[in-house]
């Protein structure tokens, strides 16, 4: 496995200004970077998986973010398969606070465990330390204003979008 390659998995739903501030930072670490929507048992998801991977790929073109980076999705098996079948040998993390450390240690020692998987974690921004999906949707459901925690293609997707849709 090639340590210049790497994952960075999430529900990205919808995807925020942080998630894109930690693929920039990833893709200045790695040769390529997998940006992974993953399909997460425990989370109701907001929007489908395909126009999340969408409105990722048009965050992600719109940013100009530099590299090598590949939008797709994984909901059958572990990452840690996802990881391995690419030839990453590292997942990156964004974390906010403590309790995303505590919530993500077990599933870096595991992916370790079970594939010799790195996760590596990157604190976020300070501007977006506050901001996740979930708080988005509440927002967005209420029908505030979620532009400054959100890229762009992400805004306009929301404003065309009625409160009771989310």
């Amino acid at each position: 496995m090639s340590n210049r390659i790497a994952v960075v998995p999430g529900s990205f739903d919808p995807p925020t200004l942080g998630h894109l501030d930690i693929i920039r930072r990833a893709a200045g670490l790695y040769d390529e970077i997998h940006v992974l929507v993953v399909h997460n048992p425990d989370k109701e998801g907001m929007l489908p998986i395909a126009l999340r991977l969408r409105l990722l790929e048009q965050s992600i073109a719109d940013a100009g973010l530099p590299g090598k980076i590949v939008v797709g999705s994984w909901s059958v098996g572990l990452l840690v398969d996802y990881a391995q079948e690419v030839g990453a040998g590292v997942l990156v993390k964004g974390i906010r606070a403590q309790q995303d450390v505590s919530y993500e240690t077990p599933m870096a020692v595991v992916n370790n465990h079970l594939a010799g998987i790195e996760t590596v974690f990157l604190l976020a921004d300070p501007a977006n330390s506050v901001v996740s999906s979930s708080l988005v949707r509440q927002v967005a459901g209420l029908g505030g204003d979620v532009s400054p925690y959100v890229p762009d293609a992400v805004a306009r997707y929301l404003d065309a979008s009625t409160p009771s849709d989310f």
